[in-house]
């Protein structure tokens, strides 16, 4: 059974662009649909989520703690370090996990983990690296989609849906 969820933020959480306004603030695009299935499968479904990614923003930080994101850790250079220090910390291991990545620096990460997925738009070493490539691009329901599988695999699925269609 699968029980965590690592999450890269620019291409798969967040549609990959950086805006920025006049004065300099900056802005990302996240899916509602996305931010549905993450805080579902934190709180109702008992699931542990981290976001581990290279880059650093407040904005990351914010979605995180909005999702109910258990973890998250900003400007890594080693995700898979970082993930087998979370896995040793919640006493899981790799088959209990699932990831998504999009980019190169993704790719240790998606090798250690069989149950690895990537976003439709992802890089092509990252999509030859993946067990699953998704229908859906990074910030576009990639990470609802992967849930989604995911929620197929555990046998949880359906009685998800029936949660809130009766």
């Amino acid at each position: 059974m699968i029980k965590i969820l690592f999450l890269d933020v620019d291409g798969c959480l967040s549609d990959g662009g950086i805006y920025t306004g006049a004065n300099g603030e900056l802005f990302k695009r996240f899916d509602v649909k996305d931010g549905f299935a993450l805080e579902q499968w934190n709180t109702s479904l008992g699931g542990i989520s981290a976001i581990i990614t290279g880059k650093s923003s407040d904005i990351a930080l914010f979605r995180a703690k909005e999702l109910g994101v258990k973890y998250c850790f900003q400007g890594v250079k080693n995700k898979l370090e970082k993930a087998k220090e979370i896995l040793a910390f919640e006493a899981l291991s790799f088959d209990e996990a699932a990831v998504i990545g999009d980019d190169l620096n993704d790719i240790c990460l998606l090798k250690a983990i069989k149950n690895s997925y990537a976003p439709n738009n992802a890089t092509k070493e990252a999509k030859s690296t993946v067990k699953t490539v998704l229908q859906a691009k990074g910030g576009y329901g990639a990470v609802r989609e992967m849930i989604e599988d995911v929620l197929e695999l555990n046998g949880q699925k359906q009685a998800w849906i029936k949660g809130f269609v009766g």
